[in-house]
Order: structure tokens, then C-alpha cells, then sequence
């Protein structure tokens, strides 16, 4: 008979991930405000904000890494066919990243397909230049997290990230005698991920996970054929933003919504982004039935606190945070505020849309979590007309806000209801 699953088991497993997840959105927050302080910031902001926008969209399929490795590592065989997928993505995006970054490629994506403002397209392409290298270090971080997270050991995640902010600042001063604007973060940013990347996986060979412990592994091939679908669902999830820069750097507001929302998607990263964690609690932690119920319970309360403080933000914190602290201008800081208290429901939607995706992945149907974020997806196609077209007398960044929710609870809705139609013996087992 196994022991049932505690609040405090679950606590010290996530909050040292939700640790880790906000001092990486503290690096984003970091470069944001060095960049709202330059002369040309609208630019660099922009531009900044698009080049990631490009670079999580095809890179995102080496951001399931950690959770590839949590639930297919069992040995010597299965590590060496999941650093096998490592390596073919990794690859893959770099050879991407590259020719939107080097050839003309980089104008048909940025200008034809987003509607990328010309000024801020050549920032976006300038930051590319450096980005491009990021793939390989991201990859194997990735899969080294994941084999620490599998020991339990979520505090060395957070070590190697703090080393990673700490960095940052070094990097940010050094940058600014050969890059400028857009191109000075992502020096930063590529700066501190090799850093970050050292760290963890000399953690990584420090746990020694035993290697032979008894357990059956799967081949090669039915471990792509499980993470293949994750990697493609990881992709899709990415052209929410991308399609959402694309429709708003359209409106009569375009550079200023694209800037807003560059601000606006750090917040989120800080306060939202931890609960993605709860997937790898899910595959590391629930057991049964009552397991997965408590960390329902649980989500609720942390995206509670995190939605708090995002309304904090918005209204009596916002001129200390976003003006004092990051140097937001007044105008920009503005245009935000009621956009940013919005996003107050995001967390809850967030989290529960993630511990679906770990029921699904935990039970081996990853093509679900494609059909679902295909579903997002499609939604914001089926928008992507009407409003350019129309030009509606709303806000860019008020537009970007109710499409990134919508879209949210779609998905959410999409996978509970897949889960609710499930055999009722599969529901009652433990995933794995």
C-alpha cells in the first residue's frame, strides 16, 4: 500500500521549480529594463520581444526536454535515445534560427507574415544573429533538469538559474561596448544560458542517477514516437504569441502594443510561467486518484497568490515596479495597466491546462496535447482577419489580452472534456 501524497511532499518538490522559473523570468524582466532605458527603447523592446516571439515558436520543441526525460530515462538504453532527440531537435532549430536570421527568409517571416514594423524587423534579425546559437545549450539543459527533477533534487534547478541572473548583470555591462538595443539582450541572454548550462550539468553528473535500475525501457523508436508529439504540441503552443504579434502589429498602435506586450509576457513568465511546473510534478509525484486531486487543490491556491500579485502590479505597484524598478516609460506604463490586471485569471487557466497535459502525457496519449493546442491555434487564425481587417477602436495590447485568455481556456476546456471521455479503469490508474 503506498503512502498518499501531502501538501508538504508537494511544496518542497514545486516551489524550488516555481524558484527556478521565476529567477529565469527575472533575467527576461532584467534585460527588459536595461533595454527600456535606452534612447531608441520602443525599438529595442520591440524587437527584443518578435525575436523571442520567433525564437520560442521554433525552438520550443527542446522545451519538453525536461519532461522527456522525467517520464522515458530508465537506463543506459533510454538516455541514450532521448539525448538522440536531443541532438536531432537542437539541430534542427539552429539550422531555422540561422536562415531567418542570415537570408532573406528573415524579411518574408518577420515583414510578409507578422507584419512586423521595417525598423523593428532589423532589431528582431539583429538579436536572431546571436540567438541562433542558443538551441544546442537550451537542448541539453533540458534534459539535464530532467534528470535532477527525476532524483528529486528540484533545489540544485534553482542554483543553476540564480547563477544564471547573477551572470546576467556582468554580461549586461560587458555587452554594451559592442551591442546595442535589441542585439545587447540577446548577447545577455545567450551569455547567461551557457552559463546556466555548465552549472546544471555538473549538477546532473553530481546526482548519479543509477543507470541499471531494473525497470523495462522503451527502444529508440517508441521513445521518439512518444516525444515527437510532445515536441510538435510544445511548437503549436508557441504560435499563440506569434500569431498574436502578428495580428497586433497590424493596428494603428503596432509598435507600441508589440512593446506593451513584451512587458506584459515577462510579467506573465514570472508569475504564470511557474505553474507549467505542475506537468513534472504530475509525472514525479501522483500515484493515484487522490494524489492528482490534492494537486488540483494546490493549483488553486498558488495561481490565487499569483494572480494577486499580478493585480498588485497592475494597480497600487504598478508605477514602483514598472517605473522605478524596470524604468518603464510613463506612456508605456499607461497603455498596460488595465491589459496587465486582466491577466489576473491567467495563472488558475495556466495551471490547469498544464496538469491536464500531465495526465496525458503521464498516460502515453501525447497526440491529445497536439489536437489541443491545434485547437488555440486555429482560434486565433480564425481571428487573425477580421480584426485586422475591421481595425477595431480598442488597443493593440486590450486585443492581445482577451485573444491570450480565450485561447487559454480553450485549450483547458478541450483537454477536460478528452479526459472526461476516457475508460473509467483508465482514469483510476496511476500513470505509470
Amino acid at each position: 500500500m503506498t503512502s498518499r501524497l501531502s501538501y508538504k511532499e508537494i511544496a518542497l518538490f514545486f516551489f524550488p521549480l516555481l524558484l527556478n522559473v521565476q529567477l529565469m523570468s527575472v533575467s527576461h524582466t532584467v534585460i527588459n529594463g536595461a533595454l527600456a532605458r535606452l534612447d531608441d527603447y520602443v525599438t529595442a523592446l520591440a524587437g527584443m520581444s518578435v525575436a523571442m516571439i520567433v525564437h520560442l515558436f521554433i525552438a520550443s520543441p527542446s522545451y519538453q526536454n525536461h519532461t522527456i526525460t522525467i517520464a522515458m530515462v530508465r537506463g543506459r538504453k533510454s538516455m541514450r535515445s532521448v539525448l538522440i532527440f536531443v541532438g536531432l531537435v537542437a539541430t534542427y532549430v539552429a539550422i531555422i534560427l540561422s536562415l531567418i536570421a542570415y537570408t532573406p527568409l528573415g524579411d518574408l517571416v518577420l515583414v510578409r507574415l507578422l507584419g512586423t514594423p521595417p525598423e523593428v524587423a532589423r532589431a528582431a534579425r539583429q538579436a536572431l544573429y546571436l540567438l541562433a546559437l542558443l538551441p544546442f545549450f537550451t537542448g541539453l539543459r533540458g534534459f539535464c533538469q530532467g534528470l535532477i527533477i527525476q532524483a528529486r533534487r528540484t533545489s540544485l534547478v534553482s542554483i543553476a538559474t540564480g547563477v544564471r541572473v547573477a551572470g546576467l548583470f556582468g554580461l549586461l555591462a560587458v555587452g554594451r561596448h559592442w551591442f546595442s538595443g535589441a542585439q545587447l539582450g540577446a548577447f545577455a541572454l545567450v551569455g547567461c544560458v551557457i552559463i546556466e548550462t555548465f552549472v546544471i550539468a555538473a549538477f546532473a553528473w553530481k546526482v548519479h542517477l543509477p543507470l541499471e535500475r531494473g525497470e523495462t525501457e522503451k527502444s529508440t523508436r517508441e521513445i521518439l514516437r512518444y516525444s515527437f508529439p510532445l515536441a510538435y504540441s510544445s511548437c503549436l503552443q508557441q504560435t499563440i504569441p506569434l500569431l498574436i504579434s502578428s495580428i497586433i502589429g497590424r493596428l494603428t498602435d503596432g509598435p507600441l502594443a508589440l512593446a506593451a506586450f513584451g512587458v506584459i509576457r515577462g510579467f506573465l513568465f514570472l508569475l504564470a510561467g511557474p505553474m507549467r511546473n505542475l506537468q513534472q510534478v504530475y509525472l514525479t509525484l501522483v500515484k493515484s486518484v487522490a494524489d492528482y486531486r490534492l494537486l488540483i487543490r494546490f493549483n488553486l491556491w498558488v495561481a490565487t497568490g499569483m494572480g494577486l500579485l499580478i493585480l498588485l502590479t497592475a494597480g497600487p505597484l504598478n508605477e514602483l515596479l514598472l517605473g522605478q524598478l524596470l524604468g518603464v516609460e510613463t506612456e508605456l506604463r499607461l497603455y498596460l495597466r488595465w491589459a496587465l490586471a486582466a491577466c489576473a485569471l491567467f495563472p488558475v487557466l495556466y495551471g490547469a491546462s498544464n496538469l491536464l497535459r500531465g495526465w496525458f502525457a503521464g498516460a502515453h496519449q501525447t497526440g491529445q496535447l497536439g489536437r489541443s493546442t491545434l485547437l488555440k491555434s486555429s482560434f486565433l487564425l480564425l481571428c487573425w482577419w477580421p480584426l485586422v481587417a475591421l481595425q477595431p477602436p480598442i488597443s493593440g495590447i486590450a486585443i492581445a489580452i482577451g485573444l491570450l485568455l480565450c485561447a487559454e481556456s480553450l485549450e483547458a476546456l478541450y483537454l477536460r472534456r478528452q479526459r472526461r471521455n476516457q475508460p473509467e479503469e483508465l482514469l483510476r490508474l496511476a500513470p505509470f
